[in-house]
């Protein structure tokens, strides 16, 4: 063989070898899913390291994937996935397919939250959600079973983000506020929050699911079925222990 053959075999080569490693980078990029993610520690952190964080990672694993998460306000959120912007959005309400009809709910719920009344003042809810009726009241924009269920009548100022839910609530701007249990519990905690009423009972408990683009149909039965995989198998409620409490005895709250 002369020098300029071996020459050509050699670059054919190096190209061949080039060729294999983006085919190899690409196939690691299409196997990433992003999803948006709404709620805050211990949920979800920007580590990934909350609860849904921690079960959607493990969930998507099973089948062969690696998971993203981005934060956008709920709304802007849901107009992009259900664009096909973002893969899919991690804990949304049922029935979020009649407003988005690009997405698609995976049926085996990821949690079960509980939204609750946040106040300075004492309030009485044996009423529900009509227990709200004429109060201020502020919640994020884009929750949807908030959207759908505060009366008419109440003073409303939505926000677009947690954060800002809690400093109104802490400079004494709103006399109540509405979010989830465990990332309300921490954002207490966070600021230091003192002689706040959590308000009993949950004006809801709704369980929450994770929503594919359509473009990831095929992908639902899977993710539906690892899910229920990991919590017939104890994988789940380790996770659940690990991110949210030892010795939380009201384990149907997580299955």
């Amino acid at each position: 063989m002369d020098i300029s053959a071996a020459k050509i075999i050699r670059h054919l080569q190096l190209a061949a070898g080039l060729l294999a490693l983006i085919h190899s980078t690409t196939s690691l990029a299409d196997k990433t899913l992003v999803f948006n993610i709404t709620s805050n520690p211990p949920l979800n952190t920007p580590q990934q390291t909350g609860f849904m964080d921690r079960i959607s990672t493990e969930a998507l694993h099973r089948i062969g994937y690696r998971l993203e998460t981005v934060k956008l306000p709920a709304e802007r959120g849901l107009k992009n996935t259900n664009a096909g912007i973002e893969d899919g959005e991690m804990s949304r309400i049922r029935g979020l397919e009649k407003l988005y009809p690009n997405l698609i709910r995976v049926p085996e719920k990821i949690m079960d939250w509980e939204f609750l009344v946040f106040s300075r003042q004492k309030i009485d809810l044996d009423q529900g959600w009509n227990s709200l009726a004429n109060r201020y009241v502020a919640y994020i924009n884009g929750w949807k079973i908030l959207e759908n269920n505060i009366p008419t009548s109440a003073h409303v100022t939505r926000v677009r983000t947690a954060e800002q839910l809690f400093t109104l609530l802490r400079k004494k701007r709103i006399d109540h506020i509405i979010y989830e249990h465990w990332s309300g519990i921490h954002y207490l905690r966070q600021y230091g929050l003192k002689n706040i009423t959590i308000g009993q009972p949950p004006l809801a408990k709704r369980e929450m699911f994770i929503y594919l683009h359509k473009r990831h149909r095929t992908l639902v039965p899977q993710l539906a079925r690892a899910l229920r995989d990991m919590k017939k198998d104890g994988s789940y409620q380790r996770i659940w222990r690990r991110t949210l409490s030892e010795d939380d005895p009201d384990m149907d709250r997580a299955e």
